[in-house]
Formats: structure tokens, C-alpha cells, sequence
């Protein structure tokens, strides 16, 4: 249709990005799969880093000469002043793809120049004093003694009954392991993630239910005073029959209750506080503090984390977010703190109808009337105070007779209360508002959304945004409105294409990700890390302080595999004719470029045979029985990974004895280099594989 501004094709670069990240996240171990499949997809024009030589532009993939004879493809990088660094696809494993720290312009590297050593360099150490500091915290968390809670709390089950809905699977698989947390000896640190509607709140109730009936007081803070002032009905509704006190500290609430809050936090009459970033300030005080539960943390400034991080050192945390800021999330797939990820849509969860659609007035009534028309009822969000007002004409002038609220955030706190209770309460068929609606506002009747200049949002806001509707069994739509695509700027133009692809529930941490790629990684682990992040790229970055943590913690470091390959059998020699096994991913197998890179950075990056065989399953699962080619390519890649556990740099054949270099020097048996059997080239690959099998592992080399 002419009017729609993006109709991603089904199986796009983009969408198969975000789809693949989302069922990445079902896997046990999602942090590497996470990386290749989100951040580190790599297409024409993307820049790039690779490890040795630094910043460059990825051009592409060529055929080049393979050692031994024949062509191998290669990925052709750019660098500056025109020169051209071709990367065998067997080293993948070296490049990723360059993700900065903010919208700075990027200078690419001279090849053999020093200031890419003198940069890396710079970020290892800086890195290396960043892991030791975490370790340490981590370590000093770990050393509480802490306070554990009871296994038994009273009337927990009856509580846990009193929930109207029947929980999913991954509700329970969270909710066990916060009571695990909780009951074990040192401080709970725990980011639970979910797209909106999953149940994230029920598990911060059921913990708070087991702190305050042992006794100790929680803290729920949260973004917005609407949201607050939910979450405190929600609390007080939940936990009516029990003897617990429960208070309010937001703007809704008056001078005097916010006043008798912080009192009750400070001599123990109130077991609960619901609060916004009020009740982070230094005069508050709570007797005895068990749990604070932090909902959408990526709402907070820099100042509301750091009083957060000494309010939070000795008690239990929780977090909860759809979307987590990528600090969070990545300290959470590095294992620098606990994570769960509520992967299972409540029953009869419909995914929400995404259109990016050019802003018209056809659009608009359009969308108000059919919603209306189904006895629903409509958000449209304006994020602009001052022009509001227009925005009222014009939905009086195209929707006329509907009965249309206004709330934003500099309404009085009674006059915002009363508007969103009124329209909660059905008495509006649209609600004009700002971002006051952005989270945890839930109004089942409300099941169309339109988001007024959608491109100046990130992913994260526009994913929270049409998280408010579709959260019952009802059909949701959500119309992000934007100019023509013409005025539209080249990152807002990746986003909203990444959000219309992401068509399924559950893509929140996905999508989160994938904003990160595109906007950069800003302050990841403070103002002081961003300028290396800028220097080196976030793939690296993340890469370094992985073994650099490692190192700390006196674990051997991931196994980095770079050895030679020189099998002459295995090149794509048309002249070796039948004494040749070609060893490659054929191209009619997985014709596309990026998925093509993405699978040999990941067979690059394999550093164990359980690794291997893993992928290999999957890839027969994605893309069907794998051919012959690359079948001999896995075999291969196994070589390499069993060569490097060995301590070998180089595997060569040559008049039919194998080389294999340790140190310099070929490895010989009882003085001699031995020799592969085997009639044809697999039986002989098959040889080099024992006899690379039969040499002694070595210890990992240092950093």
C-alpha cells in the first residue's frame, strides 16, 4: 500500500536478526549466540574490527588462493587510505562488528599502523582494572555474611493462590529460583527479564510477600509515578488479608503520607514502600531493609544508580525489565550477576499487529474508529507538552463525538490520577498523553496504540510503548506514525524496521540488543570505560573483559583457536580432480552473506569439540542435512580446536608427511614425522584427526 512507510519482508536481514536473537534466548547458554546473532551481523558497508589491524569497512566476501593450492573465500575489509586486508572465512572469529560509544564520527585504522596496538592496549589494561573491580564487588557480595530468609514463610501458598491467572512454566522456573536466591546465605542480585505482560510483577510480589512476612521491610521502586501509584493499588490489594502496611512516596501521594512513608521506613511501621526516585534520597532511612525491587531500571539516571548501588550492597535486589539497559543485561550473560528470562507468553497472548506507517489523517481515523468500533479503546501518544493542544484539534476535527482525555507529566498529580483512572475506568474512548503511559500501565480495554514521531524513540521506548496494549486475548495494533521516509534520519529508519520485523512476542531483550548495535554502546560500565568501548568496539571490549575475568577468577581463559590449515587436499582445486575433498559452506546451502559470515564466526569460534558438534546440529536443524562440503568443514574446524588444545600453530601436509608445529618446530614420532593413512582424501583427513588426537594436551597459553 502507498501510505505504509516499512513492510519488512518475511525472512529479512533484519528480521531474521531479531527472530534468531529471540530464540537464542532459549538456549542454555545464550550470551555467545546472542552476540553473533544480534551484534555482530555483518553486512556490506558495516564497520568492522578486526582484532590485529583494527577499525575497517567490510566490503564483502572474495575468493582468494588458499595455501596448498585452489581458491578459499575470504572477507575483503577496507582500510584507510584505500588499502584492503582479505580475511580467510577460517579466522573469522577475528572480525566483529563495530559498535562505538555514542554518534561520534569514526576514524578507520592505517594498516600496520601503531596507533591500533597503542588503542588495544590502552582498553586491555583499563579492562583488566574494570574486571578486578567487579570481581571484587562480586566477591564482597559473595563474602556477606548476609540474612538469609526461612524456607517457610506463613500463608505463602495461600497468597500464591490468591494469583488469578494460572502461571506459565518460565513464571515458576523464576519464581523458584528468587526463593533460592533468597534462602541462600548471601545477598540476592537478580535481573529478571520479560516483555510486558509475562508476569515479571508476580514474581516481585511473591518476594516481597516472603520478606515482609519474615519480618524485614522492601522497597519497590519504579519510573513514574503513575506506574507507582499502580503498583502501590496492585500491593495493597494483594496483601489486604495479611497484617502488612504498605505506603506511597510519589508525587500522587500528599506532602503529609509522603512524610509518614519515610517515617514508617524508619522505625518499622511500614513494611512495604512503593516509591518513585524520591525514595533513593540520602535522608531516607528504612530499620530493616530486606529486599529492594528495582521495575525497568533503564528509566533511572546515572546519579538514581550510584545512591541505588550503597542502598543495594547489603540487602536482596531484584530488577525487572522488558527491555534492560545493555550494562545490565550483559553483566547478566557474563555471569557477573543472575539471570532469568521469561520466555512463555501467557495463555491466549496474541503478538501485537506492528504498522510504521506514514502520519496521515486516513491513518488516524482509520485506526481510532475500528478500535472504538470493537468497543475498545485508544492511546495516542504526542511526546510534546507545548503542542499538544494541536494534537487535541486535530482529534476532535477527525474523530468528532469521541470523548478524548489529555495526561502528561505537568498536570497536577491529582488532576494525572484522575484522568488515567477515568479512562482506565472506560470513561474515555482516547487517551492524548505523553510517555506517562511508557510503563507497566495496564488497561485490558485498551487495545490500539499510535505513537505520534515514532523515529525520534529508541527500540527499547518504542517496544515499552506498545507493550501497553495486547495484554489480554484481544487483537492489539500499534501504529508507529512517522514523516516520509525521506525526512527520516538512517538509524531511525534500522530501528523502526527492526521493531515492524519483530513481529512475535517475547523479543524485548532481542530488540534491546539490537538497539545497542545501532545507537552504540554508551556508558556500559560507566563514563570512564565509554572512550575505550569507542576506540575498540563493543564486540572486543566484551571479548576482552570475558578472559580478563576469567584470568581474575584463576579459570583457564576461553581457548583461542588460530592454527594453520594446510591440508591441500581439502582446497577447491578444480586441476586436483578426484584426489581432491573440498572442505567449504556451499553457497546454494546458505545463499545469503550474512548468515553466511555469521556461520563461519561462529565455527571459528567454536574452542571445544562439544562446541562443534552443538552447532553442527543446529545448523542441520536451520538450514537441513548439511552436504558433503561441510560436513569435511566441521572435520576441519575440529582439527584446528584439537590442534590448539595441543598447543599446535600449524597443521601441514606436504609429500605425504604432516607437520605439526609446535613452538616453531615440526613434532616427531621416535625421531621420525609420521605419516596419514588412508586411500582417499576423507580416510586420510580422518588420519590427520587420530594422529593430531594422540598428542598430549598442553597447559593454555597466558594472556
Amino acid at each position: 500500500s502507498r501510505r505504509w512507510a516499512f513492510d519488512p519482508t518475511p525472512g529479512g536481514g533484519l528480521a531474521e536478526a531479531v527472530d534468531e536473537a529471540a530464540a537464542a534466548l532459549a538456549e542454555e547458554d545464550p550470551s555467545e549466540a546472542l552476540a553473533a546473532r544480534v551484534l555482530d551481523r555483518i553486512s556490506p558497508g558495516d564497520l568492522v574490527v578486526h582484532a590485529d589491524h583494527g577499525i575497517g569497512r567490510y566490503l564483502g566476501t572474495a575468493e582468494e588462493p588458499a595455501p596448498g593450492g585452489g581458491r578459499a573465500e575470504a572477507m575483503v575489509i577496507e582500510y584507510a587510505e584505500g588499502a584492503r586486508l582479505q580475511v580467510p572465512l577460517t579466522q573469522a572469529n577475528l572480525v566483529s562488528r563495530y559498535t562505538g560509544a555514542g554518534d561520534a564520527p569514526v576514524r578507520l585504522h592505517a594498516l600496520g599502523s601503531k596507533r591500533w596496538s597503542g588503542e588495544k592496549l590502552a582498553a586491555a589494561r583499563s579492562i583488566q582494572t574494570l574486571a578486578a573491580e567487579m570481581l571484587r564487588r562480586q566477591a564482597r557480595r559473595r563474602e556477606m555474611p548476609g540474612r538469609p530468609f526461612a524456607r517457610e514463610t506463613p500463608y505463602l501458598e495461600e497468597f500464591e493462590a490468591s494469583f488469578p491467572y494460572r502461571e506459565t512454566a518460565g513464571q515458576l522456573e523464576c519464581i523458584r529460583r528468587v526463593r533460592e536466591d533468597m534462602e541462600g546465605p548471601h545477598p540476592m542480585d537478580r535481573l529478571v527479564c520479560g516483555d510486558a505482560g509475562y508476569g515479571k510483577t508476580e514474581v516481585a510480589l511473591r518476594a516481597a510477600f516472603v520478606c515482609a512476612m519474615q519480618g524485614r521491610q522492601v522497597a519497590v521502586l519504579v519510573p513514574t509515578t503513575v506506574l507507582a501509584q499502580q503498583h502501590y493499588e496492585l500491593f495493597r490489594a494483594r496483601f489486604a488479608p495479611y497484617p502488612v502496611t504498605i505506603a506511597l512516596h510519589s508525587r500522587f501521594a500528599t506532602p503529609a503520607q509522603r512524610a509518614a512513608a519515610l517515617r514508617g521506613a524508619a522505625d518499622g511501621s511500614v513494611d512495604i514502600v512503593v516509591g518513585t526516585h524520591g525514595i533513593l534520597g540520602p535522608h531516607v532511612r528504612f530499620k530493616d531493609l530486606g529486599l529492594v525491587v528495582i521495575d525497568e531500571e533503564q528509566r533511572f539516571g546515572v546519579r538514581d544508580k550510584e545512591r541505588l548501588k550503597e542502598m543495594c550492597e547489603m540487602v536482596d535486589v531484584l530488577t525487572l525489565s522488558a527491555t534492560p539497559i545493555p550494562r545490565s543485561l550483559y553483566l547478566g550473560l557474563s555471569g557477573a550477576r543472575d539471570l532469568s528470562l521469561l520466555r512463555t507468553p501467557p495463555p491466549g497472548r496474541v503478538a501485537v499487529e506492528t504498522h510504521v506507517v506514514q502520519d496521515s489523517d486516513e491513518v488516524v481515523r482509520e485506526a481510532i474508529l475500528r478500535e472504538v468500533g470493537r468497543g475498545g479503546q485508544v492511546f495516542y501518544l504526542h511526546n510534546r507538552v507545548m503542542t499538544i493542544g494541536l494534537a487535541l484539534e486535530r482529534l476532535r476535527r477527525l474523530v468528532p463525538g469521541l470523548r478524548v482525555a489529555v495526561g502528561h507529566g505537568r498536570l497536577s498529580p491529582h488532576e494525572t490520577e484522575r484522568v488515567v483512572g477515568a479512562f482506565a475506568e472506560g470513561r474515555y474512548d482516547v487517551l492524548l498523553c505523553t510517555t506517562i503511559v511508557e510503563n507497566g500501565i495496564d488497561i485490558p480495554r485498551a487495545n490500539t496504540i499510535l505513537v505520534d514521531r515514532a523515529d525520534r524513540f529508541g527500540i527499547a521506548d518504542l517496544y515499552q510503548l506498545r507493550g501497553r496494549v495486547g495484554r489480554g486475548a484481544a487483537k492489539a495494533y500499534a501504529y508507529f506514525l512517522v514523516p516520509r521516509r525521506e525526512l527520516l534520519t538512517a538509524d531511525a529508519r534500522e530501528r523502526l524496521e527492526a521493531l515492524a520485523a519483530a513481529k512475535d512476542a517475547g523479543c524485548g531483550v532481542a530488540l534491546a540488543l539490537r538497539d545497542l548495535s545501532i545507537r552504540g554502546a554508551g556508558n556500559l560500565l560507566g563514563a570512564e570505560q565509554s572512550g575505550h568501548i569507542a576506540a575498540i568496539g563493543f564486540g572486543l571490549y566484551c571479548q576482552l573483559l570475558r578472559r580478563a575475568v576469567a584470568r581474575l577468577r584463576g579459570e583457564a581463559p576461553p581457548l583461542l583457536v588460530n592454527v594453520e590449515l594446510d591440508l591441500p587436499f581439502l582446497a577447491r582445486s578444480p586441476a586436483a580432480g578426484t584426489d581432491a575433498a573440498p572442505a567449504y559452506l556451499p553457497w546454494d546451502y546458505v545463499p545469503d552473506d550474512a548468515r553466511r559470515i555469521e556461520l563461519h564466526r561462529r565455527l571459528a569460534e567454536c574452542a571445544s569439540e562439544g562446541e562443534l558438534r552443538a552447532l553442527e546440529a543446529e545448523v542441520a536443524d536451520r538450514f537441513g542435512e548439511p552436504p558433503e562440503p561441510l560436513r569435511r568443514l566441521f572435520r576441519a574446524t575440529l582439527c584446528r580446536i584439537l590442534a590448539a588444545e595441543r598447543g599446535i600453530s600449524r597443521v601441514r601436509l606436504a609429500d605425504g608427511l604432516l607437520y605439526l608445529y609446535r613452538g616453531g618446530a615440526p613434532l616427531r614420532r621416535r625421531g621420525r614425522l609420521p605419516s596419514p593413512a588412508g586411500r582417499t582424501p576423507d580416510e586420510r583427513l580422518d588420519s590427520v584427526l587420530r594422529l593430531i588426537r594422540d598428542e598430549p594436551r598442553v597447559a593454555a597459553p597466558g594472556p
